[in-house]
């Protein structure tokens, strides 16, 4: 329990269900699914089209979805991937022809097809108990009628402020005078609300065929895009077996590739072998885990991608033998120069929430953009803010994640649950792009190995080794000394740019029947239950 005489929250208890966002409206919204009879997917799905709304640089329709969903809180996990797939016209070839080299984040090239709706529109005919059109409705309403702008969103929404100014349907609808909303202002968003409430009536047709569709691929094709009406009409998420890993006696699910789930599966396999020590700020502590992150995210750059059209080693990825080999050179006293000599196998934002009901239904759900405001590029008619996730594509042809026609990028979105003896004992994820693997790998160790609650293991300082720039992300709450201690051992600190990701997680007892729920103090949101 955290010293209740300092600044900080407790967890959330509630015997009946439970939905933990990063948003309260969001939260909210949710709890009146729930009350109302809905269930777990139901609230999830509700609570997100909120936070598309209220929560616009993080997330929108504009985006993909993942989902681990657990009914009645049984192992027999279902897992889908939402994530949305590179134009047909989309080669390599192309790209080079076009003298393109590198994808650039405000481009029309950036843009996979979206494919949240078509995700949430399938989960809830599969899973759900209400109409999509229903549950649209609290976000339609924030939409036309205003909502609010919290404290993280208004500081979010600042830093974007240039690429919002440089395309004209998003100043349009970000910038007054030149300047983002401020904290606390009542901000609207009437197209989109607009677009909400076609697909409420129209289901999820109404999105990927008609004027919605024409709107968003008449833009890109403005823009130079590869996308064409054909591309959207075909979309389609796909169910996929979760892969799992034992740590400390819980069983560990995600979501297998695309995503980088596997790497935080990894990242936990090479901690099950180093001893936790007393403290998990511990410098020595710290430099285990940033080393064990710097060669995890390297197998990630080097392998995972699109297993239908590329060979991806899961098995070896999450063999024994190679975390062996990970942590076996796991130099104590010096941070690695290089990854050359990691062995190789023998052949940017979002919003995560969690729910869970009164017959234990869990569901995981993670929702993006991938960067703050995705590619920042607005459709003009729609109001939809379009993510930038084909920046997770190489445009090497020899690399397994270079883009291809139809191909799905290496995605960094990875909702997870942990089971324990057949049942679900918590549904938790980590937002914050990249490092999403890395945070589900601190989250858990500082849970189960040093015995913090569900909201302190979330509280605590954190540091992310950059995969892209090398440096170490610091968080300003850690203590000068232990920044100066691992820059003794060869790393490089750099204050972070942000708070370093958000969390949510809720654990079910289910011997008394109780749920207790943890949010991030990172972020807006709140977990409630009743």
């Amino acid at each position: 329990m955290r010293n209740l005489e300092l600044p900080g929250r407790s967890p959330a208890h509630a015997t009946q269900a439970m939905a933990s966002t990063s948003n309260t409206l969001s939260t909210f919204a949710a709890l009146d699914v729930l009350k109302s009879g809905g269930n777990a997917m139901d609230a999830a799905i509700a609570a997100c089209a909120v936070q598309c709304v209220v929560e616009p640089e993080s997330t929108g329709i504009g985006g993909d979805c993942f989902c681990l969903y657990a009914p009645g809180g049984s192992d027999k996990i279902v897992a889908f991937n939402g994530a949305g797939r590179a134009p047909k016209a989309a080669t390599p070839e192309w790209y080079a022809g076009q003298g393109i080299t590198r994808i650039e984040r405000q481009s029309p090239h950036s843009v996979t097809v979206p494919s949240a709706v078509d995700g949430w529109d399938r989960l809830l005919r599969d899973h759900g108990t209400k109409d999509l059109g229903e549950l649209l409705q609290p976000a339609i309403r924030y939409g036309r009628e205003g909502y609010p702008i919290a404290s993280r969103v208004s500081v979010d929404m600042a830093k974007q402020a240039n690429i919002i100014a440089q395309d004209e349907n998003m100043a349009r609808v970000f910038l007054k005078d030149g300047k983002t909303p401020a904290v606390g202002s009542l901000h609207h968003q009437h197209a989109l609300a607009n677009t909400l409430e076609a697909i409420a009536k129209g289901g999820r047709d109404a999105f990927y065929t008609g004027e919605i569709a024409e709107d968003i691929v008449g833009y890109l094709q403005s823009k130079g895009g590869l996308h064409t009406l054909e591309d959207f009409a075909s979309v389609e998420g796909t169910y996929v077996e979760p892969i799992s890993s034992d740590f400390r006696g819980y069983t560990v699910h995600q979501c297998p590739p695309s995503g980088q789930g596997i790497i935080a599966l990894l990242l936990l396999n090479v901690m099950s072998g180093v001893e936790a020590g007393d403290d998990p700020l511990d410098p020595e502590r710290l430099h285990a885990e940033i080393e064990a992150g710097r060669m995890a995210y390297h197998d990630r750059q080097c392998y995972v991608a699109d297993p239908a059209q590329a060979d991806v080693p899961v098995e070896w990825l999450l063999s024994s033998d190679h975390a062996d080999e990970l942590r076996g050179q796991i130099n104590p006293a010096k941070a690695m120069a290089n990854m050359s000599n990691i062995p190789g196998p023998s052949h940017k934002d979002t919003v995560y929430i969690t729910v869970v009901d009164k017959d234990r239904n869990a569901c995981s759900f993670i929702n993006t953009l991938y960067y703050n405001f995705g590619s920042g590029l607005m459709a003009p008619k729609s109001g939809v803010v379009l993510h930038n996730r084909a920046m997770g594509f190489s445009l090497d042809p020899d690399h397994p994640n270079c883009i291809a026609p139809g191909k799905r990028p290496m995605h960094t979105i990875i909702p997870a649950m942990v089971s324990k003896e057949g049942k679900i004992v918590m549904s938790y994820g980590v937002m914050g792009g990249e490092y999403q693997a890395y945070g589900h790998m601190q989250f858990l160790t500082r849970m189960f190995d040093f015995g913090l609650d569900i909201q302190q293991s979330m509280d605590l300082p954190r540091v992310f080794p950059d995969p892209e720039t090398g440096n170490l992300q610091v968080e300003s709450g850690l203590a000068k000394n232990i920044v100066d201690a691992l820059k003794a051992k060869g790393h490089t600190p750099v204050p972070a740019a942000k708070p370093i990701g958000g969390s949510q997680a809720i654990w079910i007892d289910w011997d008394d029947g109780v749920l207790t729920g943890g949010s991030d103090p990172r972020k807006d949101g709140c977990a409630l239950g009743y």
